[in-house]
């Protein structure tokens, strides 16, 4: 298995940000975040490449809201900035990641999307029922709340099988684990519920 280092000079440098951002904003132009970022870019930029190269970026909070396409989801949102870091990252793991994928996984991937997913199922089907002479089976399934069920360390571990930069694994830890999922919400507010009910245990025991 292939490893990789020196990527995180690549992903931080300027000109890769700047990069970035030309690729994040499209479509985006006149969000009022992504305006107010765009009035002063070159000092954000180049602010964002200062705490990148001292390890002083902080991924901030994320902002959350719901939409209908066409069922309710509840999207969480970061930062312009933050999703500029998002890009430049994307774009150097992408190239050692890519490989790894199965040729029919077609979501989010460059030079894939729907309509050569639709392509590649009448395919399989047409295969599979020779030629419609046979009954063909599909399962669709969607996997329910998956990214607030991701475990942040298995995910880590996986990148670090691949990755041996230690700079460029410090910032994606920084990116993992900036988002707290409703899961471990919900199990944080458990376990503060166990310790007040021991605490009040505790204290009638004493009265």
């Amino acid at each position: 298995m292939r490893r990789y280092d020196n990527l995180f000079k690549k992903a931080i440098a300027p000109e890769y940000l700047f990069t970035a951002w030309d690729e994040f904003h499209k479509g985006k132009r006149n969000k009022p975040d992504v305006l107010r970022f765009e009035m002063e870019l070159e000092q954000n930029i180049f602010q964002l490449h200062r705490e990148l190269q001292n390890r002083t970026y902080k991924h901030g909070a994320y902002t959350g809201f719901k939409i209908c396409d066409p069922k309710l989801r509840h999207i969480h949102k970061a930062t312009v900035r933050d999703r500029v870091v998002h890009h430049a990252v994307f774009k150097v793991l992408n190239r050692v990641f890519e490989p790894t994928f199965i040729a029919d996984s077609f979501s989010c991937r460059i030079g894939k999307g729907t309509h050569k997913g639709v392509a590649r199922v009448q395919q399989m089907i047409h295969q599979v029922s020779k030629n419609q002479t046979h009954p063909c089976y599909a399962l669709k399934c969607d996997v329910r709340k998956f990214f607030d069920t991701v475990d942040h360390d298995i995910l880590l571990v996986i990148l670090r099988r691949r990755i041996t930069d230690p700079a460029m694994l410090w910032l994606l830890e920084e990116i993992v684990e900036s988002y707290i999922s409703v899961i471990s919400r919900e199990r944080e507010r458990e376990r503060e519920r166990e310790r007040r009910r021991a605490a009040a245990l505790a204290y009638l025991s004493a009265i």
